[in-house]
């Protein structure tokens, strides 16, 4: 789930160039792949050239002057057409290969001997590397336009000379090497905590931004969340409003230990800054040796396990600053989004079979109480659970799929279904509605407590399987023990969820007639949904030869009911030939589906796919291939021979029970772009499906709730922070994030 903070991230990273190290191939540096030189073709105009060298090109759009010296202006530059290419981060976009010749216009209305120009560029590398944006400050000796009559004009004149020539060596300085200007240490405080130090020279800068710290592998250690302070507020060129550290910074890193014995850790810093003369440095990188000592108490939970660039996380920080109210508000909208998913959508049936068992009963007013009741009692079961699983650590959404539970409840809508087709009928016991009766005359048929209880329940069952939103709220309860917080963000979320129901309801009293023959039908119509439901969520536990059987029995008893076999007679209205038609579609597609499971097949979709001679029925398509992993001990053996190789790794969880993770493997995972973008990329897979300890360990391991989740591993086999994919994603949308990686 997205709100517009995140969105405007994701075009910020998508936009912003990217610096990255490609399969060991040297690069050359900026000022050689792109050597510039500048002169004076008259005093009112400057040429600029750039010899690229092959195999590299510069953007159009990012050539950009500035005039530093005020009473010069410049004109419009007369840059070449180019060649226009597709870049696939940046789109359609003009480039200029092997050399590159741009006239600028001046207007130096007082014959100025000097110009003092700013030029900014930016290019690549055609292997698929990007420089920073360059920024280079030339001073550029201009002819005079003509003789200027002035008294004393040979004093003036070389007063001009000696301070074209101060000027000269003041910018013509070298810059200091980037370790000079940006001197980074690192030290061991406790045996909890690092301490990170960047002493920066006069005239230069860090990005706030650019600051990262990590462990190498293998450690036994995890870094926390790093409190960076805030910085200066500046606005860059190029960047836009940016926060930046002069002078000095310290940073005290919490250090959340695995082992108490003392070890040996690999600190990693990334940082990038400038000079204000207007040059930036690359991102640069520094590794540092630290000696941990032994440890006393360890602490088992990171705070911040997930990577500090990933949605979740960003909720995580949205629900640290935001007020209250715009926390619930966000969350309301964020269980909006939830209700439209295929996880929710077995809830519309449920409820709809409670308001229509109530028969003539059934108002606006009694439809939107029912619905209303449902989803309350929904939405407190979130909450209720939700803070459960965060506080003790535990999954107890995985726990209610455990089979014997799913059997239960598969049960418990079987009878549900058995009261609808008249069987018998469900009530309150007499004592409890003597009870209800003392207490309120309006509900004393209890079937305000009876929706309730069933929003209860359903929520356990066919609730959403965890996505970002509601994985960020658990792991923000468990990071803080912020549980009031926490516990009212799940709680706007299952209203925000519960807002269709609660239309569906309104409707339901105000579409239905009060009273009539139809009603018993209708029930028997809601009695067969429920049933489907009752398959459905068996899908989970039973084999899929079986399911098919129910689903193709399911079609054909209903069919014989509908008068699928008998003949209309001759009076007969429009709708019953209505229902005769749907009978006779659900006969017909239930006999194909006992066909082709007596041919072995299982998919109940596409029941005749693999007959013999079937008219040439096109194959399902062919997914991802995943290698499975039981154990953290069998994961990191495979990350650790993945890297040996120079490969990088994919980790999907999976769950049988989890809806979002069959639709990554049917729609996204056998897109061919994604499998042809995958084909170097080692697919391990953790089936957590049993929810055993090995589950339980690996699902800890990444501080996850639970699936669907997919965790990028490079190939120096350290995960890609800020890449996690939580929840479902089709397939354009999963391969934007691979090109992110």
């Amino acid at each position: 789930m997205f709100d517009w903070r995140l969105i405007f991230f994701c075009i910020l990273v998508a936009l912003s160039p990217v610096v990255a190290a490609g399969d060991g191939q040297d690069f050359l540096p900026a000022d050689q792949a792109f050597k510039l030189s500048a002169s004076a073709q008259s005093a009112n105009s400057v040429e600029l050239n750039w010899e690229i060298a092959e195999g590299y090109h510069l953007y159009r759009d990012k050539t950009k002057f500035q005039s530093q010296t005020e009473a010069i202006v410049l004109d419009q530059a007369q840059m070449p057409e180019g060649a226009s290419e597709h870049d696939p981060s940046l789109g359609d976009v003009v480039v200029y290969r092997n050399a590159l010749r741009v006239g600028l216009p001046l207007r130096n209305d007082k014959g100025l001997p000097q110009l003092k120009l700013l030029v900014k560029y930016q290019g690549c590398a055609d292997a698929g590397i990007c420089y920073p944006p360059q920024k280079v400050v030339l001073d550029i000796d201009l002819p005079a336009a003509s003789t200027i009559p002035v008294a004393g004009g040979e004093t003036l004149q070389q007063f001009v000379k000696g301070l074209k020539g101060l000027t000269a060596n003041v910018f013509s300085a070298d810059l200091l090497p980037p370790e000079q200007a940006f001197r980074f240490t690192a030290s061991v405080k406790d045996a909890a905590t690092l301490q990170a130090s960047w002493q920066i020279a006069d005239g230069y800068y860090l990005y706030r931004d650019k600051l990262s710290l990590a462990l190498q592998a293998p450690a036994n250690a995890q870094l926390g969340k790093i409190p960076l302070p805030e910085g200066d507020a500046y606005h860059d060129a190029e960047f836009g409003q940016v926060q930046i550290y002069r002078n000095q910074v310290n940073v005290d890193v919490p250090l959340i230990r695995g082992q108490s014995a003392a070890e040996t850790v690999q600190l990693l810093a990334k940082f990038q800054g400038c000079a204000d003369r207007g040059v930036c440095y690359p991102p640069m990188q520094q590794l540092v040796s630290l000696d941990l000592p032994e440890a006393g108490t360890l602490t088992t939970r990171a705070s911040t396990i997930n990577p500090p660039g990933s949605e979740q996380d960003r909720i995580v920080d949205a629900l640290r600053h935001d007020s209250l109210a715009l926390t619930l508000l966000s969350f309301f909208g964020f269980g909006l989004l939830l209700a439209f998913t295929p996880c929710v959508f077995p809830m519309i049936p449920i409820l709809s079979g409670i308001i229509v068992g109530h028969g003539h009963q059934v108002s606006v007013r009694k439809g939107f109480l029912l619905s209303l009741s449902y989803v309350l009692a929904s939405a407190l079961m979130y909450t209720a659970f939700g803070i459960l699983a965060a506080l003790f650590g535990s999954n107890l959404q995985a726990t209610f799929q455990e089979p014997w539970v799913i059997a239960v409840f598969s049960g418990l809508f079987v009878l549900l279904a058995l009261s609808m087709f008249g069987f018998y009928n469900l009530e309150v016991p007499k004592s409890i509605q003597a009870i209800l009766h003392r207490s309120s005359d309006r509900h004393r048929d209890g079937s305000y407590w009876g929706a309730a209880v069933m929003g209860a329940l359903s929520s356990l069952i066919v609730g959403p399987c965890v996505a970002a939103p509601l994985a960020a709220a658990l792991i923000y309860i468990g990071q803080t023990g912020d549980a009031v917080l926490g516990g009212a963000a799940l709680f706007a979320m299952g209203l925000g969820m519960g807002a269709p129901l609660l239309l569906l309801g309104a409707s339901a009293g105000k579409l239905l007639p009060k009273s009539g023959s139809w009603l018993n039908s209708t029930k028997a119509v809601f009695g067969v949904v429920m049933l489907a439901v009752a398959v459905w969520m068996l899908s989970r536990i039973l084999p899929a030869s079986l399911i098919m059987l129910l689903w193709a029995l399911l079609l054909v008893v209903p069919a014989v009911y509908l008068g699928a076999i008998e003949p209309l007679p001759e009076a007969a209205g429009g709708w019953r030939k209505l229902w005769k038609g749907l009978g006779l579609v659900m006969l017909v597609f239930g006999v194909l589906q006992l066909i082709g499971l007596s041919a072995g097949n299982s998919n109940p979709l596409q029941p005749l796919q693999r007959l013999a001679g079937g008219g040439g029925a096109k194959p399902e398509p062919e997914g991802l291939h995943f290698e499975r992993v039981v154990s953290l001990q069998e994961l990191e053996q495979r990350i650790r021979q993945a890297s040996a190789s120079g490969r990088s790794v994919m980790l999907d969880f999976y769950a049988d029970w989890c809806v979002s993770c069959k639709e990554m493997e049917a729609y996204t995972f056998t897109d061919p772009r994604v499998k042809q973008r995958l084909a170097n990329t080692v697919l391990l897979q953790a089936d957590v499906t049993a929810n055993n300890e090995a589950d339980q360990a690996l699902l800890k391991r990444f501080d996850l709730i639970g699936p669907p989740g997919i965790i990028f591993f490079g190939a120096d086999g350290h995960e890609r922070n800020g890449m996690r994919v939580i929840g479902y994603q089709d397939a354009n949308t999963f391969l934007n994030t691979l090109q992110q990686l």
